[in-house]
């Protein structure tokens, strides 16, 4: 149960995987992109159960 938060947010494995991509990047460009992501990644992954 020591899950990361944001897999509550990211239920795909796809999806987990491109989060750690774009996590590790640096830049201000890299931080919005990464933060559409995710907010486009929880709109879409919002009505599939949590794994």
């Amino acid at each position: 149960m020591n899950e990361p938060l944001i897999n509550r947010w990211i239920k795909t494995d796809c999806g987990r995987a491109k989060f750690a991509e774009l996590a590790t990047r640096e830049g201000m460009l890299a931080k919005v992109r990464l933060g559409w992501f995710v907010v486009i990644a929880a709109v879409r992954d919002w009505r599939l159960p949590s794994s």
